[in-house]
């Protein structure tokens, strides 16, 4: 099973944007917890990252993934991370004058529902120092996107999604291959990778613990414990969230109706769907499709 692609289609649910921000010396920024995921590239000068452990010195080149939206800060020099600002969200360009450091930001903001469970099983604040030479493609990937925000062009509201989903995939690639990830879901077995398929290829059929344990071909008792250990959750529970989550990218991505949405994700009617919905994202399919994006501290537009 795709991993990273599942991480991809997950997050695309939500308001994605970039900004390129340089920091005056002396000086550093705070960013608030959110419901989504986003990184910084550090592009010129050095700094350190500000979380709730020790800081980490950054240099340019490494990249910090915040798997979950968790508050941490970038400041010139290793400070208490409530002694920084708090960055504005929305369009501001970057500080004119010398900087100490320059970093692109990017982030996807979930208005309703959380990051997908593979991204929350990681660290908060990861920190990866790519190998360019071997990897020059994620440079060619980065100077793109420090082209499409540094100047607004016609198309750019679609190149810069396509760049964001880019540079995440990557990055979760080199971190992947790290082999340094403990939290990473442990998918590698045959039977969970099967039932994983089957739920994520046919989230309409009927499904029960019963017959996901029969894909596996593993007895009943032993598969719900593997899967729930391996993904994070029960078998029940992923289908659910997996469901309301192709739902949710329905309604984003295309026009059709609830009363046709809701067959296509395993609900036999408009008002099961409806309710489950709301459950899992706290608003109705209708308010969720309308809803407008909300501002990030990575926002250009």
């Amino acid at each position: 099973m795709d991993l990273i692609s599942e991480v991809i289609r997950s997050v695309r649910v939500g308001s994605a944007g970039a900004r390129l921000i340089r920091q005056p010396p002396s000086a550093g920024l705070r960013f608030a917890a959110f419901d989504g995921s986003g990184f910084h590239i550090i592009t010129r000068g050095t700094c350190w990252l500000v979380g709730p452990g020790e800081p980490v010195a950054l240099r340019p080149g490494d990249i910090v993934l915040t798997s979950s939206g968790a508050e941490h800060g970038l400041s010139q020099e290793p400070r208490a991370l409530r002694d920084l600002p708090l960055v504005e969200p929305g369009a501001h360009p970057p500080a004119p004058g010398p900087a100490a450091f320059e970093f692109l930001c990017g982030a996807y903001r979930l208005d309703h529902g959380h990051p997908p469970q593979y991204l929350r099983a990681l660290p908060d604040l990861i920190v990866v120092s790519p190998d360019y030479d071997r990897h020059p493609e994620l440079r060619s990937l980065i100077e793109l996107l420090t082209a499409d925000v540094s100047a607004a062009r016609p198309g750019s509201g679609a190149t810069r999604r396509a760049l964001l989903d880019l540079v995440l995939v990557q990055v979760l690639r080199q971190w992947h291959e790290q082999d340094t990830a403990p939290g990473w879901p442990a998918v590698a077995h045959p039977g969970i990778a099967a039932a994983l398929r089957e739920i994520h290829e046919n989230p309409h059929r009927p499904w029960t613990v019963g017959r996901l344990s029969e894909v596996a071909a593993m007895p009943r008792t032993a598969f719900s414990r593997l899967f729930t250990t391996a993904v994070g959750r029960p078998p029940m529970s992923y289908l659910t969230g997996w469901r309301l989550a192709f739902a949710a990218r329905l309604l984003r991505e295309t026009d059709a109706s609830l009363a046709s949405i809701a067959p296509k994700v395993g609900y036999s009617t408009e008002f099961a769907f409806s309710a489950a919905f709301r459950r899992e994202y706290g608003v109705s399919p209708g308010r969720f499709r309308s809803a407008p994006p909300t501002p990030t501290a990575a926002d250009v537009h």
